[in-house]
């Protein structure tokens, strides 16, 4: 088995004085003050769980734009972790805020750009305004995630094809429509559609393991048909613990379940090894460390 890597947990720190509460449109989500877990709580759950390494994504409804306890965490644990920071990419500033970032340890980059706590998307992904963000990150090899939807995918397209060189992730399968008639699974189209750009990933989370057997889908039809278009190398499991409910172990098992009928390569690639070309800084401090 090769090693399990998780590209989608958040940290949230005990001590508010050193790390304040500032969440991103002011308003904190419910999670990250009811279940949240530490630094020292996720190596814990990790190595319950049978995790190797993740990418700690930093909970911009906690903190907003400010990236310090991911930063700090990463540099404790550079042989296990790497963060995907936030910074405003609207603002002029960005492409520095950026380079502070990646210069203390987080390699990749997430454009929050809605969630819980906002009432519709705050920025449109193909703004101009963000284009030196991903010029810095086609320079520096930073893997960008972003929470896009599937009724916004025209913007994903235009940045896909502008910045061939920057390798986009997206959150939770874009909240695609995989169940409403199944197999072939027309109305993903959508998403299918985007196939054709080397540098899309998917980042299968929780939420598409959980809802997989939903409607007319089932596990088996949906993750085949994903692999088939996409191919596991561009797909990477995110459990988004503690935002959903459950241990990591419970939700690496989930994971595990859903995956079980494609090939053991296949799963190889989804549960780690897409991470570990995602995010290579997690590889190369392996060899460091070793």
């Amino acid at each position: 088995m090769s090693e399990i890597v998780d590209i989608h947990p958040h940290i949230v720190s005990a001590d508010e004085a050193r790390y304040p509460v500032t969440p991103i449109g002011g308003k904190r989500s419910d999670w990250s003050h009811e279940r949240s877990i530490t630094l020292e709580q996720l190596i814990e759950s990790m190595d319950e769980a049978g995790v190797d390494k993740a990418a700690v994504v930093h909970s911009s409804t906690t903190y907003g734009f400010s990236c310090e306890y991911v930063s700090d965490s990463v540099l404790r644990h550079p042989d296990r972790l790497t963060g995907v920071f936030s910074v405003n990419v609207l603002e002029p500033s960005a492409p520095a805020d950026m380079k502070k970032w990646f210069e203390r340890g987080c390699t990749g980059m997430r454009i929050f750009s809605r969630g819980s706590t906002l009432s519709g998307s705050w920025l449109a992904i193909d703004d101009p305004r963000i284009f030196p963000c991903y010029e810095y990150a086609s320079e520096k090899g930073i893997s960008i995630a972003s929470n896009i939807t599937v009724e916004l995918f025209d913007q994903l397209e235009n940045v896909l094809k502008q910045f061939p060189k920057v390798n986009y992730v997206l959150d939770h399968l874009g909240r695609t429509d995989f169940h409403s008639d199944g197999a072939p699974f027309k109305a993903a189209e959508p998403l299918f559609r985007l196939a054709k750009y080397p540098n899309l990933y998917l980042k299968v989370a929780t939420r598409n393991f959980s809802e997989a057997n939903n409607g007319k889908s089932t596990s088996e039809t949906l993750f085949k048909k994903l692999t088939s278009e996409f191919g596991a190398n561009r797909m990477a499991w995110g459990s988004n613990y503690p935002a959903s409910a459950g241990t990591l172990k419970e939700l690496l098992q989930l994971a595990k379940t859903g995956l079980s009928s494609l090939p053991q390569a296949d799963q190889d690639w989804i549960l780690g090894k897409t991470a570990l070309h995602l995010y290579p800084v997690l590889d190369k401090n392996k060899a460091a460390a070793a």
